[in-house]
């Protein structure tokens, strides 16, 4: 699963100024911006933070597991970004799960997550400048006064493509055989697991058991595993099921 940690942005603006002669100068006193005010920076942003972070973006490289082994094993990636939320720009961490996460391991996440913007990547970043319309940006991920992460909405984690791929180059005949639908179902989800596709033969055997009727069977069943119903199957080879079956067992 994917989860997004939201925190607060802050940012300093110099402001340039023009003497007397014309020469353009800093102002030595910046202007301080929100996460509002900075939400039309966020082009600028986000190409300086791409700049910074090229190559390095996952800041779990930098986890030591002798601090949580369990959030180590848990978490794959958190790769810090920005993102318009609500009219303001915050900080979005994205984080990449294998399980979920207990209290006690979202909130040693959350304390690395805070060194990492007070002490490690950020305080390098927040000394970089981004050249802006009208002056000088500098944007702090971090702050002492109000710092907090906010969780947003959770990610379900989308199907690996090459598992789909090898899931459907797993090939089967229908024709010619036991057209019972039990046999049918047994032979395909021997199939899949013999391969390593254990879940998706429980999600297809369920599938099945729910359907209302035989043709709607097969079809489902040929979704996981090629057969004369799969329609690319049945344009390649010009074999149409329905005119060889006749009264199948059912």
């Amino acid at each position: 699963m994917t989860i997004k940690l939201y925190s607060p942005l802050t940012g300093d603006f110099y402001e340039n100024e023009i003497d007397g002669d014309g020469w353009i100068n800093t102002a030595q006193e910046p202007f301080l911006l929100s996460g509002a005010d900075l939400a039309q920076y966020k082009d600028s942003i986000d190409s300086l933070l791409n700049r910074y972070l090229d190559g390095d973006k996952n800041l779990m490289d930098y986890f030591d597991k002798e601090r949580n082994s369990s959030v180590k094993e848990k978490v794959t990636s958190a790769v810090p970004s920005v993102e318009i939320r609500e009219r303001e720009l915050c900080g979005c961490t994205t984080v990449k799960l294998t399980s979920p996460l207990t209290d006690t391991e979202q909130k040693d996440l959350q304390d690395y997550l805070i060194g990492q913007f007070a002490d490690g990547w950020g305080e390098g970043f927040e000394q970089r400048e981004i050249e802006v319309d009208g002056g000088t940006l500098y944007v702090h991920f971090w702050n002492p006064d109000n710092f907090t992460f906010e969780l947003g909405p959770i990610e379900p984690q989308e199907k690996e493509p090459e598992i789909i791929q090898q899931v459907q180059c797993l090939k089967m005949r229908l024709y010619g055989q036991d057209g019972n639908i039990f046999s049918i179902l047994g032979r395909a989800a021997q199939l899949l697991r013999e391969n390593g596709q254990a879940g998706p033969a429980k999600e297809m055997m369920n599938r099945v058991y729910h359907a209302d009727n035989y043709d709607k069977a097969l079809h489902i069943i040929s979704e996981y595993v090629e057969t004369e119903l799969t329609p690319h199957f049945e344009k390649e080879t010009g074999r149409n099921l329905y005119k060889k079956r006749s009264d199948p067992e059912r």
